[in-house]
C-alpha cells in the first residue's frame, strides 16, 4: 500500500485511510493545531456545516490534530462533527503528511484532498482564514468532480 496509508484512533472509532476510500472517493484530511482554539473552532465549524455538501460528492473528511482523543471526541460533540477526528498524540500522521509546525509540537494548519489511489491530488495551506480551508476544499472536489475524475 502506499506510503501516506495510516490507522488510527478517532472520534468514530479505529480508521484506516485505505478502507476509508474503498467507499469514497476522495478524502479531505485536513490538521489543525489545537481544538477548541478560535481558528481551529471556526475550521470544524465550517466543515461540518459543508459536511452534507461533501458527501453529495462521495467525499469523507478526516481531521487530525494531536490532542489526545478524549479532546477530540468533546471537540466533535460539541460542534456536531459527524466525520472523525483522529488523536494524534505521538505526531505520526502528523510528520507522515510533513504536516509539523514550525512553531509548536502539533500540527500546522494545512488539508490535503486524497483520490482513491492514494495520491495527494491537491494540498491547502497558507490561507488566511482558517474557515476557508472547507470552501476551497469544496471547490477542489467539485472541480475534481467536473472533470469526471
Amino acid at each position: 500500500m502506499d506510503s501516506i496509508d495510516f490507522e488510527a484512533e478517532s472520534t468514530n472509532g479505529k480508521i484506516k485511510l485505505s478502507n476509508v476510500l474503498k467507499e469514497k472517493d476522495f478524502v479531505v484530511l485536513y490538521f489543525y493545531p489545537k481544538a477548541f482554539t478560535g481558528g481551529c473552532t471556526q475550521e470544524l465549524k465550517r466543515f461540518v456545516e459543508l459536511y452534507e455538501e461533501f458527501k453529495k460528492y462521495n467525499t469523507e473528511i478526516i481531521g487530525v490534530s494531536n490532542d489526545k482523543l478524549d479532546t477530540q471526541k468533546k471537540f466533535a460533540e460539541k460542534y456536531g462533527a459527524k466525520f472523525p477526528l483522529v488523536a494524534d498524540p505521538e505526531l505520526k500522521i502528523i510528520k507522515l503528511f510533513n504536516a509539523k509546525s514550525d512553531r509548536g509540537k502539533g500540527a500546522s494548519r494545512i488539508t490535503f484532498i486524497i483520490d482513491k489511489n492514494l495520491k495527494i491530488v491537491e494540498t491547502l495551506k497558507s490561507l488566511k482564514n482558517a474557515a476557508e480551508h472547507a470552501d476551497k476544499a469544496l471547490e477542489k472536489i467539485k472541480e475534481l468532480h467536473s472533470k469526471g475524475l
